[in-house]
């Protein structure tokens, strides 16, 4: 977690010789590198944690002292300690001090090579600390490597989302900072030479996302991020896209609310938001992507969506997403160099922006891209855009766009099935949540128990029902406290859930947790 206004902090790192990306409670090996950090674990430290520290950081527990802090001190600063701890971790877990030198030297590169040498020496001291400690049998750790890793892809929830909206023709983001979304706007800052792209921090909300609007409208591809406190503020643009028609892609990584909440921690509690924001009718897509394959690929998607239907499409992802990183292996998507299809138009002296046609679709014209004027208006409009109170015209104009929600229906991404088809149980999930119920479903040994996970929230098929009727018990796990995916559920197919996993105290759900509420169920 983030910490705006200081505190405690920790870090959970998980090594497994099976793929894991979920949170778990139990910490096996412990380095509390300020007084109060193993307060702020709370249960989490147990007797069999293995504490590795300072006496002044460890109290009364049971601990191998190590001094992290004199040693960083002696190296030059005590800021080295956190990068003695790495040096004595690599230790132990076998990790070549080649791979660990050659690490610091990148990541600090630029500081000069005074800090460079001082980190190298801190991270080597910290490297036979661990391994006297190995020798002398005090930690015994069995694991083999796996050379395989090497070539595997190491990134977060914030780097999906952003090379996904890269790789989906992403040219502009117009933004204002706002944790834990700030993330996307400073990578494509950082990669805007390189890609094309015009990154704007804007003054507030309210103006980046009508600098987002205005370029669509000039045949942009833009995309705003934000949380759900900023994003209040932009729900009369999303009702200016649904009027003009306009496409846009609207990230939103979630935080507990309302208001200014927990600014740095998690929840699911904006899906109502993105749902209904904006006043008036008109359609919209969401997606909420459950593991860093999916953010990639959703978002590229969510551009060819918006671009395709004229429609505003959201990204739901939250704090825990954002700030997660695990490894994956290759990933082709990433390989993939092709051109974003798009779908504007050459415009013709005839041409009308909001042609009545059968399917709801208008062609889409780029000011200045053929011979036709391209003109928009926030009122109600006819054909060509001009403003109207023809109240047949207004009946029409609704339906038009209403009607593209059958095109989005027929593009919707079924959710998945993880288990066994012949499910007693089934757990449904959104976003987030998917990597830690996948696993809690595996520690209760049980094969009646199924997922059904859900990368895109609306709009919903109402076949989605089928599955919930095979099950004796349905059971669906959110981080929200009222079951917002739950109830969109019922509303979409008539079917409520029989029981309800509900977490909303700004934590992520861990694997512990969920295994303990199915097992009783």
């Amino acid at each position: 977690m983030s910490r705006v206004r200081g505190g405690m902090n920790s870090t959970e790192i998980r090594v497994s010789s099976d793929k894991m990306a979920s949170f778990v409670e139990r910490v096996d090996i412990l380095i509390p590198l300020n007084r109060g950090a193993i307060d702020h674990l709370g249960k989490r430290v147990t007797e069999e944690t293995l504490i590795l520290g300072e006496k002044e950081n460890v109290g009364d527990h049971d601990a191998i002292e190590v001094p992290f802090t004199e040693i960083a001190s002696g190296v030059g600063n005590k800021i080295y300690s956190n990068v003695v701890a790495v040096g004595t971790l690599s230790s132990i877990f076998g990790i070549d001090f080649g791979f660990l030198k050659g690490y610091l030297e990148r990541i600090f590169s630029e500081k000069g090579e005074k800090i460079v040498d001082e980190n190298i020496q801190a991270g080597l001291k910290g490297y036979k600390i661990g391994e006297n400690l190995v020798e002398n049998g005090t930690i015994k750790i069995e694991i083999k490597k796996n050379d395989g890793v090497k070539e595997e892809y190491l990134f977060n929830g914030t780097e999906a989302v952003s090379m996904g909206a890269i790789a989906g023709g992403c040219n502009f983001i117009s933004s204002y900072p706002m944790s834990p979304s700030t993330g996307v706007l400073t990578f494509l800052s950082s990669h805007a030479k390189k890609f094309g792209i015009v990154a704007e921090q804007a003054e507030d909300e309210i103006s980046a996302i009508n600098m987002a609007l205005g370029a669509w409208y000039a045949g942009a591809r833009a995309m705003v991020t934000t949380s759900g406190g900023g994003f209040a503020l932009m729900t009369e643009g999303v009702s200016l896209a649904g009027m003009i028609e306009s496409p846009i892609v609207i990230h939103i990584a979630q935080r507990p609310g309302p208001a200014t909440g927990l600014p740095t921690r998690m929840e699911q509690g904006d899906l109502n938001l993105a749902l209904y924001a904006g006043h008036g009718e008109f359609p919209r897509v969401i997606f909420a992507p459950g593991d860093l394959e999916n953010g990639f690929l959703l978002a590229k998607r969510a551009f060819r969506i918006a671009d395709k239907y004229q429609v505003p499409v959201f990204i739901l992802t939250d704090q825990y997403y954002v700030d997660s990183y695990y490894n994956i292996p290759e990933f082709k998507a990433f390989e993939e160099e092709q051109r974003p299809e798009r779908f504007f138009v050459k415009t013709d002296s005839e041409y009308k922006r909001y042609r009545l046609t059968e399917s709801g679709l208008s062609p889409r014209g780029i000011p200045g891209y053929g011979e036709g004027f391209v003109n928009v208006d926030s009122d109600e409009h006819d054909e060509m855009g001009h403003i109207t109170e023809d109240l047949d015209l207004r009946v029409k104009m609704v339906d038009k766009r209403l009607k593209k929600m059958e095109l989005l229906l027929d593009e919707t991404l079924e959710p998945k099935l993880y288990g066994n088809e012949e499910y007693r149980i089934l757990v449904v999930g959104w976003g987030s949540t998917y990597h830690t119920i996948r696993e809690a479903i595996g520690l209760t040994g049980r094969k009646d128990i199924s997922l059904l996970h859900f990368n895109q929230v609306y709009p919903i098929q109402e076949k989605v029902g089928k599955y919930l009727q095979k099950a004796d018990k349905t059971v669906i796990v959110e981080n929200n406290a009222t079951s917002q995916f739950g109830r969109l559920i019922r509303l979409e197919t008539g079917v409520d859930f029989d029981e309800k996993i509900l977490k909303y105290n700004g934590m992520p759900f861990s694997v512990e947790e969920i295994a303990g509420k199915l097992k009783k169920l």
